[in-house]
Order: structure tokens, then sequence, then C-alpha cells
């Protein structure tokens, strides 16, 4: 699945004209670039730990990794500042932007009262935008090593 399809279609939910947009629209526009992130280190962690586009892509074991995120890991893994600051800059954006997109997310999802407005929609799309080109310009060896930050569980 591909961050930049899930990006479009969060965008197309936006109308460009003037009036105020469907309050679902706008929901599910910031819902949906949650899951761009989400997407996206999904397929990172399998594409670094199993093997690119080229290598692995398709095979049981990179579907199995990319399957393997985990929603409620993956945000305590990012909301924890103290262990990010291994990663470099680029890194912890993502992962501070993953976590608050998730919360976003619940919020647009389940919230009975969500309301956004069309400006903060735009912001939460072009951060998650911004985000995701960053992240995908950090070297193969730290995303791999943000891969196994978040798929594996060290030992206390």
């Amino acid at each position: 699945m591909s961050s930049e399809n899930f990006i479009r279609t969060a965008q197309v939910l936006i109308p460009t004209g003037q009036g105020r947009p469907r309050s679902t629209d706008l929901q599910r526009a910031v819902s949906t670039s949650y899951y761009a992130m989400f997407h996206c280190l999904a397929g990172s962690c399998a594409d670094t730990l199993m093997g690119g586009l080229h290598a692995g892509r398709g095979t049981d074991a990179w579907i199995l990794t990319y399957r393997a995120l985990n929603h409620r890991s993956a945000k305590a893994r990012c909301s924890d500042k103290e262990n990010l600051k291994q990663f470099s800059a680029h890194i912890r954006v993502f992962a501070e932007t993953f976590a608050r997109m998730q919360e976003q997310r619940h919020h647009a999802d389940y919230a009975p009262n969500a309301g956004f407005r069309k400006s903060e929609a735009i912001q939460r799309i072009t951060e998650v935008e911004n985000a995701i080109r960053n992240f995908q310009e950090e070297s193969p060896a730290e995303r791999r090593a943000f891969a196994a930050y978040i798929l594996f569980k060290g030992r206390d």
C-alpha cells in the first residue's frame, strides 16, 4: 500500500472551493492521513528488514514483517522521547507525528463530537506528507535501526 495514495485520498476528501466541507469528509481525511504514516512505517520495516522491492517484497516473510506493526505498541515506542534520542531529527519528527496522528485518528474515528476545521485537516495532511518525505530520505541503515526499535521489544 502506497503512503502517497493515502495522502492523495486524504487531499481529495477536502474540497478546494468555498463553502464548508462535510465534517465526515474532514474526519476521514485526518484518519486517512494517519494511515499514510502507518503504511509507510509498515513498508519501511518490511523493506529494511526483509529486503525491498526487488529482493523480498511480496514474500511470506516480507508480508509477515509488514503485518507485525501494531498500532498501540508503535505509538508507545514513538512516544518514548528518551529512546528516540538515538535517532536522527527526521526520524524523531516522524515518530512524534505518528503518535500525534494516531490520537487524531482515534478522535476522528471514534469521538461522536469530533470536529475539524478545513484548515486543520489540511495542516495535518501537510505535516504527514512532510514527515513521510523526510523519513524516506533517511539512510536505509537509519530506517532499519528504527524498524528494529519499533518492532522488537528489548529486554529489561
